[in-house]
């Protein structure tokens, strides 16, 4: 059944305030290194079949793409019925005529693994109206019967968000009303406080002739919101209690339905593990969201003494995890154990680096990387810049600054499938690209129809690398560092001080990112985003290097007196002779990436 409301949050695991306690939850396997394999999309849209299938199972093992890590075949968006029958998820009889489980055998017969899609919503983002909302219990059962080692989950058609298709008033659920006052009372003691009087905390809310507007959490769907920091804001009031016992509030509020101002708050005490909630639902509608009345009392617990007060909603995030974590707990129940993959892609719309961790392998980070996929024979479009997200440089500006999110204890950030192999992307651009998923430890999902791929061949080379595939799959799995930037300034016209924290979106820079390696080794890599040629001196050395990677590299190498190198992609091998590691000219979208082990005595 389709609920009506979301769900009623009974355990704190799911609230917003577990989210660095680092716990995932039970069945969501960590220690996996970052998946890698194909998936239909880019290639074929929702046009793929079991013939097409098929063939991308023969030609991975054909080029030998399997021993060098891709596994995962997935099927994306398309290949439903465009209705469950008898409440069950069933194969499209044209595209798919023998159904899922024939075709996971196939897969898995070549030592392959098997990857499905589904969306969170309660229709696919293609339109199909079998989103697992309300029916993630008997899809688990599905997925298991028909072997599914990997399952990708969007986030179209999704009842308690303005999300993708879904209906924009959804944004009742996503912010707090508009608040300008409270009151409390118990006997005696009454106190009243404007808002202005409460202490603004996190990023995004804002005081407005005397109201605050704007508590939730930030949409990161779009590129222009940086990943790092408060992601949400809350409204809090330092409170003192003549004596511990039940007090009641009055909130003087506003709703709409709107980015900004909703109609859900929260109402809390105290913080972590401490805390207590006391109102956690809709509030009655308002006329405007600038018409104020007071809300029925509410019944609270203060404690003798000083007490924080939040007012709140952090239910667009909270929401989004209980929803992934249904199916995660639906797997669960159906086979205790399971191996199941969970791919999460709900575009970073709710900052999903903070929690996605508990349920997920990685998450999406960006809306799609394009949007102009290709069909059979049409290789589809691929994009080096663009001010959105459809990009290799947009989801990488994203992705390169959250390396704190990332690793084997979590997971890692996805910045989407590859675009190696579609139009417009140049051989420069492609080997660029590739070696920025290979450093900053993304999933390596392959996009493009693998029929135009003969072993050898340009695209052969660059997805077939392996030592770029080293790095990705390194065992110590540790996400790539940017330790240096020619940009001077970060988003917002900010000055960048710390270049692995900085949101850059202007291309016309050099990145060098460090990644230390389980051998004791170091990869460096020289990235030019811009389309024009860079020349100079790009450097970085030991004492640099040293700051932002600290430990994660032996003692042994910053004791070194020499350096060997390896150019990843030219096979060029050569030696540093000092602790400064320079190159001088990297070509347009070009990159020089090195592997650099201490010198032996």
């Amino acid at each position: 059944m389709i609920p009506t409301e979301p769900s009623k949050i009974s355990d704190n695991k799911y609230r917003f305030d577990s989210f660095a306690n680092g716990k995932a939850f039970d069945g969501n396997k960590k220690g996996r290194l970052p998946a890698m394999g194909w998936n239909s999309w880019n290639a074929f849209g929702s046009g793929n079949t079991e013939a097409l299938t098929i063939i991308m199972a023969d030609k991975i093992i054909e080029l030998g793409l399997d021993k060098l890590g891709y596994k995962y075949v997935v099927l994306d968006d398309g290949c439903y019925k465009s209705e469950r029958e008898d409440g069950k998820l069933a194969n499209e009889p044209v595209k798919f005529p023998s159904g899922f489980r024939a075709l996971s055998d196939y897969v898995h017969a070549k030592d392959l693994k098997f990857g499905m899609y589904n969306d969170i919503g309660t229709n696919l983002c293609a339109g199909a109206q079998v989103g697992t909302c309300g029916f993630e219990a008997t899809d688990a059962r599905s997925y298991l019967d028909w072997g599914v080692d990997f399952l990708k989950i969007d986030n179209c058609y999704y009842l308690w968000d303005n999300a993708t298709f879904s209906n924009p008033e959804n944004a009742k659920y996503v912010f707090a009303p508009n608040l300008r006052q409270i009151q409390l009372k118990n006997g005696d003691f009454s106190i009243l406080l404007n808002a202005d009087k409460g202490i603004l905390e996190g990023r995004g809310a804002s005081l407005k002739d005397g109201y605050v507007t704007g508590i939730g959490t930030f949409d990161g769907t779009n590129t222009g919101t940086t990943p790092v920091g408060p992601m949400s804001s809350e409204l809090v009031f330092d409170i003192e209690a003549p004596e511990t016992g039940e007090y009641e509030l009055l909130v003087n509020y506003a709703t709409a339905r709107q980015n900004g101002c909703g109609e859900w708050l929260q109402v809390a005490t105290g913080c972590g593990e401490e805390t207590s909630y006391f109102y956690d639902n809709l509030l009655p509608q308002t006329d405007s969201p600038e018409s104020f009345v007071n809300s029925d009392p509410i019944k609270i617990t203060l404690k003798a003494g000083r007490n924080k007060l939040r007012l709140m909603n952090h239910r667009r995030q909270e929401n989004t995890l209980c929803s992934y974590a249904a199916m995660l707990e639906g797997l669960n129940e159906a086979k205790p154990g399971h191996e199941v993959l969970l791919s999460l892609c709900e575009w970073g719309k709710t900052q999903p680096q903070n929690w996605g961790y508990k349920v997920g392998n990685s998450w999406r980070i960006l809306n799609d990387i394009t949007f102009r996929v290709g069909r059979d024979g049409d290789p589809g479009f691929g994009e080096w810049t663009d001010p959105g997200t459809p990009s290799v440089t947009s989801q990488y500006n994203k992705a390169v600054i959250m390396d704190e999110f990332a690793g084997l204890d979590k997971g890692w950030n996805d910045p989407d499938m590859l675009m190696v192999g579609m139009t417009n992307m140049t051989t420069q651009m492609s080997q660029t690209h590739f070696t920025m998923w290979c450093m900053m430890n993304s999933p390596l999902m392959l996009g493009l129809d693998l029929r135009r791929v003969t072993k050898g061949d340009e695209l052969y080379n660059i997805i077939a690398n392996a030592d770029l595939i080293a790095l990705n799959q390194d065992p110590l799995g540790l996400q790539a560092k940017r330790i240096y930037t020619t940009a001077t300034k970060a988003d917002k016209d900010e000055p960048v001080t710390s270049p692995d924290k900085a949101y850059i979106t202007d291309c016309d820079r050099v990145d060098i990112l460090a990644k230390a390696l389980a051998d004791g080794s170091l990869a460096l890599s020289f990235i030019n985003l811009s389309k024009e040629k860079k020349c100079g001196s790009f450097s970085v050395d030991l004492k640099l290097i040293q700051k932002y990677l600290g430990d994660k590299l032996p003692s042994s190498f910053y004791e070194s007196k020499g350096f060997n190198f390896k150019n990843l992609w030219t096979g060029e091998r050569g030696s540093f002779a000092s602790d400064v590691f320079s190159v001088s000219e990297i070509e347009g979208c070009g990159n020089i990436t090195l592997k650099i082990t201490a010198a032996e005595e």
